[in-house]
């Protein structure tokens, strides 16, 4: 039995019943039926029940396990019940978040999945990977991930690199002729693609033989399965912050129950004493509160179009230092449009140049049939350039006269007839391509700069190549007028490359047009010996907010950089319009950075804001240069050979409209609007989500600090705990949470980005916020203390109720100053509306508590008179109102 790479094309269209025009949705309805999505299976997930259980493996749960156990011991059954309440509604609230993770991460699978270009119903159109089938024709080009298994039908120096199936690094060659061998190993199947291989060069059409499971990739692994979680370095120090705060919890507890008993206090009495401190000290909401404020974060910047696949970017993205930006497309529009044309000698705008001109018409067949680009429903696809050149093609002189006019020339060597009604519905650029087949093609590289293509013109092969000026016109030997051809002197050089240097100057982009008769074999060897025909000048104007992003970027600390492909000239004159390249800068070219050595790029590095023509290696050496000064480096990119310098990066950022599969790959953020000013807002976002964390822990920590602290000093006073364990709980979990939440949702603001980034090496618990903790919280103590021996006078009871009411109120009250380092007077009380929400529904939490018979028997609460109700709302609002004066007075500094 012949295999896949033994039989003809022919043989395979009719075995999988497609043809040149491809499938019919009805078609592929039908075959997805049968052989389903081209996805692959996952590995085996954990269960809910096990990630439910695992919610009690940590420390500090065990910790309050033990105390719940110690309670019931005691008698103190409503405590216990309260306790494994709380710890099993901190449980689900768990096993939520890590089923929406999943959900999210899912979703994320989902959009960064590979797009595939297919023939359906006679168009090419762009769909998701899993809507690939058997039998589909795709087009494959350079920069594509290759999302099924195939059999190439037709090859245009096809190269792909196969190393997630073969380990061999190495591009391969690819091939469509057919293979004898009915036995061939997989590395040497040349005239097949493999699902998770990558184009690295040229082109190709493919049938897809075998999608999903089916694919040889679906046999050994699952690409799904590759994407890891990891904890983000946040998540690593707050675990160590947890471990080190329970064995100081367990420390201090058990001292204070060995001072308890060598005081003669009753066994049960001095470990509730011990288990009211433990639970004082936990934080017990904290690692629920990092995650749904990271996800409100995570979430946020996927509504402003940064969609976050590593979760480490988030922090990472408050410490970058430096910006690597590619220009088209990031900082520019990426919509490039021709603006002005030389032909004949002469420059011309684009509605000037006249189609029965020999010379212009010639450059405009060039323009257009050289070109790999589409355009469907009015969106281009392709390269940004080259659609440019087609939504040119309208525009021109005497366009629909010429083509019908020489219908029985060009036109009709193709035996197509253009009629007035085809010429009308049909787009002219499509139009010349349906009648002008392409004989042979050499596709573009970065390295060559250069396109070539062959066609068959007025009985002549010619052969159009466009390009980089710089290397096309040493390989021209003559150039074209409209009264003949004439040598190329060096008169003629010096005329085009003034005109270049002059387009150059005032930010155009240029392309060079050249053409020869040629019946040799088309090839990389042959690309010499042309006759020049013209410039095409074109614009990406600079987005309308890339000025105001980059000075932005400049205020927060951020160095913008610029790398581009284009000419020196051109992207030094769009830096200097939007704000990256200033008086003393230094722009300096790919060739000119391989001329310097390392010592020298180091001293430079700070002066240089522009790269032009650069290579792979290049941006790897600038981002190892800045990195060796010890900044945070963030760089865009969209080409495959971008991959490697956005690995190397600490926060690779590649566009998700024009980004190739494999830059996407390799990223840690897609902006989905490629644009430049996302990244500064993502900068913006990522510091909201530190500070935001930052302050929701020092409202949790100064709060339990003044639990911690009210439990030592009656403890050493020998006094009655003025606390039960359930107080604690219900503070720690319930009126706390809501508040910390709330704080997570504070807006970012104007500040955010006056502020330099901040340094990795900064850990959350640095002196100033140790004291920021110590100090609120020791007020709050306070106030609490003379709530406790107010209620004291009474009895232990009154005590113990009034110690907890004006500690649960002192802390709602401290989520509103801890929303910020200035005060509230100055953020607006309303500007965050959830700490609003979150304080009454505290407020309604202790209200209930207070008031309820039912709640007043289960937490031990005495009944409270007006007069204690004051004593307790005054005592609680007093630590704020310090710690409000005092960032008033800051505030004025």
């Amino acid at each position: 039995m012949k295999q896949i790479w033994n039989q003809t094309a022919e043989e395979l269209k009719q075995k999988f019943g497609v043809r040149e025009d491809g499938l019919t949705t009805a078609e592929v309805e039908r075959i997805r039926m049968e052989k389903g999505e081209n996805v692959l299976e996952e590995g085996k997930k954990k269960s809910v029940l096990q990630v439910f259980l695992e919610q009690f493996c940590d420390l500090l749960v065990i910790i309050l396990m033990i105390a719940a156990s110690i309670s019931f011991v005691s008698g103190n059954t409503e405590s216990t019940i309260v306790i494994l309440l709380v710890l099993i509604m901190n449980a689900i609230l768990g096993t939520a978040q890590h089923v929406k993770a999943e959900k999210s991460l899912e979703s994320l699978k989902q959009l960064s999945s590979p797009n595939a270009k297919v023939m359906r119903n006679g168009t090419v159109i762009e769909i998701p990977s899993r809507e690939v089938v058997p039998g589909d024709i795709v087009m494959l080009e350079a920069g594509d991930m290759i999302v099924a298994d195939g059999r190439i039908l037709n090859n245009f120096s096809l190269q792909v690199n196969e190393s997630s199936l073969t380990g061999e690094s190495t591009n391969v060659d690819k091939s469509d002729m057919v293979l004898e061998e009915p036995e061939v190993a997989l590395a040497e199947r040349v005239n097949m693609v493999y699902s998770g291989s990558l184009v690295t060069y040229g082109r190709a059409k493919v049938l897809i033989t075998a999608t999903g499971m089916e694919t040889e990739l679906g046999k050994i692994a699952s690409l799904m399965n590759r994407a890891k979680e990891r904890k983000t370095p946040l998540q690593e120090s707050l675990d160590a912050f947890s471990a080190k705060l329970a064995i100081l919890i367990m420390i201090i507890s058990g001292l204070v129950f060995g001072l308890c008993l060598y005081r003669k206090m009753e066994l049960l009495d001095s470990m509730m004493f011990a288990v009211a401190l433990a639970v004082a000290a936990i934080p017990e909401a904290l690692s629920s509160i990092v995650t749904i404020v990271q996800a409100f974060g995570t979430q946020k910047m996927a509504r402003e179009n940064a969609i976050i696949k590593d979760l480490k970017a988030v922090e990472s993205l408050g410490c970058v230092s430096v910006i690597c930006s590619d220009k088209t497309g990031t900082l520019t529009q990426n919509k490039m449009t021709v603006q002005k044309v030389y032909v004949n000698g002469i420059v011309q705008n684009p509605s000037e140049v006249d189609m029965s001109k020999q010379t212009s018409r010639y450059l405009m067949y060039n323009a257009v049939l050289n070109n790999d680009s589409s355009i469907v429903d009015g969106k281009g696809i392709g390269d940004p350039t080259e659609y440019a050149l087609l939504e040119m093609f309208p525009n021109v002189k005497n366009i629909a006269n010429v083509m019908k006019k020489n219908a029985n020339a060009e036109l009709q060597a193709a035996s197509v007839k253009t009629t007035n009604e085809n010429f009308v519905t049909t787009a002219p650029y499509q139009v010349l391509r349906n009648a002008m087949q392409r004989l042979e093609e050499v596709p573009f590289d970065s390295d060559r700069k250069l396109m070539s293509s062959k066609y068959q013109l007025d009985n002549k092969s010619i052969v159009f190549t466009k390009g980089a000026l710089d290397v096309l016109l040493e390989r021209c030997f003559s150039i074209q007028y409209e009264d003949g051809v004439r040598p190329m002197t060096d008169k003629e050089k010096e005329k085009i490359l003034a005109q270049n240097q002059n387009f150059s100057e005032n930010g155009l982009r240029v392309l060079a047009f050249v053409y020869k008769e040629s019946n040799e074999t088309l090839s990389v060897q042959t690309e010499y010996g042309y006759t020049f025909l013209g410039l095409i000048a074109m614009v990406d104007p600079p987005r309308p907010e890339s000025m105001q992003a980059v000075a932005d970027a400049k205020m927060a600390g951020i160095r913008p950089v610029m790398i581009t492909g284009d000419h020196k000239i051109t992207a030094v004159a769009i830096a200097k319009q939007i704000g990256i390249f200033e008086e003393g800068d230094m722009a300096v070219t790919g060739m000119e950075l391989d001329a310097m050595s390392e010592e020298e790029l180091d001293k430079n590095i700070t002066k240089i804001s522009v790269y032009a023509r650069v290579s792979p290696e290049n941006k790897i050496r600038i981002v190892e240069s800045w990195q060796k000064r010890g900044n945070i480096v963030s760089m865009t990119g969209d080409g495959v050979n971008d991959a490697p310098a956005l690995k190397k990066a600490d926060i690779g950022v590649a566009m998700g409209i024009t980004g190739t599969e494999v830059s996407k790959d390799a990223a840690a953020m897609i902006l989905s609007d490629d644009n430049f000013a996302t990244i500064i807002k993502a900068v913006a976002n990522g510091r909201n989500v530190y500070r935001n964390i930052k302050n929701a822990i020092l409202f949790l920590l100064s709060g339990n600090m003044a639990g911690i602290l009210s439990v030592l000093c009656t403890s050493l006073a020998g006094l009655p705990v003025p606390f039960a364990p359930v107080h604690l709980l219900f503070m720690n979990l319930l009126t706390d949470s809501l508040p910390a939440i709330a704080i997570g949702m504070e807006p970012a603001d104007d500040n955010l980005l006056k502020e330099k980034p901040r340094k990795t090496s900064e850990g959350i618990l640095t002196k100033d916020f140790l004291t920021a903790i110590g100090v609120q919280g020791a007020l709050i103590a306070v106030a609490t203390m003379i709530a406790y021996f107010s209620g004291l006078q009474t009895d232990a009871k009154m005590a113990s109720t009034m110690a907890f009411a004006t500690l649960t109120l002192a802390r709602l009250f401290h989520g509103f100053n801890c929303r910020s380092n200035s005060s509230i007077f100055k953020i607006g009380l309303m500007t965050n509306k959830y700490t609003i929400g979150a304080f009454f529904a505290g407020i309604a939490f202790l209200a209930l508590v207070l008031f309820v018979p039912f709640l007043q028997g289960v937490f031990e609460i005495s009944t409270l008179y007006s007069i204690k109700l004051i004593q307790i709302v005054v005592l609680a609002f007093m630590p704020t109102v310090v710690i409000q004066t005092a960032k008033s007075i800051d505030d004025k500094k």
